[in-house]
């Protein structure tokens, strides 16, 4: 499953596809992890309304696979490769990168976030303003079996049902706006750890969960606005050992623009 590392982990490998998903220019010219390659976000995010024109069958905003391939293979990442993904934002970009890999079919034992950010990596470890030398590969998107994706009508009937919890990891601000009927508010960051910018402590991110009524025991089901910032809580509570999480991926996008209701706070 995709998981969180720590940066001792990431440092003492030698065999790992570092992918740091920041701006290019932000990974030239600020530095970035040694050896790591650069994917920038913009370039494997889908246009906003590409869930508008879905047809419910869960794809929302994921890129075209032929792109996503192509993305890969000039990155020099092939099915097999060990990835580890990093931004400056807390993760919440890099976990997009994972979960949309997982989704499209890389195994998600090779997927991993780092604990913390590039902000946190740079005061204690070296960096590097040299990019690697990289040498492409053929990479193949075979989607898997299984999926957690589901449709709007799923996440409808989730919200009916005492054994599943529907959540909106959105900010508060925009819960009380107008959130999917019946939808618990979690917002991603606090599951953050201000200080170390990575996750919390295993109890203490336990704790925040159950205060919104999120447990292991009950089916979990994650929507926010474009898929971004469901994709940091589904690679926490993978983490975290929840085995029934369930991704919207179209989210309130096409949520919206299937005038289904909303409810306000």
């Amino acid at each position: 499953m995709t998981d969180f590392v720590s940066a001792e982990w990431v440092a003492s490998r030698s065999d790992l596809r570092l992918v740091d998903v920041r701006d290019a220019w932000e990974y030239d010219g600020l530095g970035h992890l040694p050896g790591a390659v650069n994917v920038p976000f913009d370039s494997f995010r889908a246009d906003e309304h590409a869930a508008q024109a879905d047809e419910g069958d869960g794809s929302g905003m994921l890129p075209d696979e032929d792109d996503w391939a192509a993305l890969l293979s000039s990155a020099g990442i092939d099915r097999e490769s060990e990835i580890v993904a990093y931004d400056d934002h807390h993760g919440v970009f890099a976990a997009r990168f994972l979960v949309t890999a997982e989704l499209l079919g890389h195994d998600p034992e090779r997927l991993h976030l780092l604990d913390g950010d590039f902000s946190s990596w740079q005061l204690e470890r070296e960096t590097s303003s040299e990019a690697p030398d990289v040498e492409s590969t053929d990479y193949v998107v075979d989607r898997p079996a299984s999926t957690p994706l589901v449709g709007p009508d799923e996440v409808a009937a989730a919200t009916d049902d005492p054994d599943a919890v529907v959540v909106d990891t959105r900010e508060d601000e925009e819960y009380d706006a107008g959130h999917i009927p019946g939808a618990v508010p979690l917002d991603w960051r606090d599951l953050v750890d201000d200080e170390t910018r990575g996750l919390l402590a295993r109890e203490a991110a336990l704790s925040v969960l159950e205060s919104a009524g999120i447990v292991p025991e009950k089916r979990v089901v994650l929507y926010c606005n474009t898929a971004r910032r469901i994709s940091h809580t589904y690679v926490v509570l993978r983490h975290l050992g929840f085995e029934r999480v369930d991704f919207y991926e179209g989210s309130l996008t096409e949520w919206e623009a299937q005038d289904r209701p909303l409810e306000t706070s």
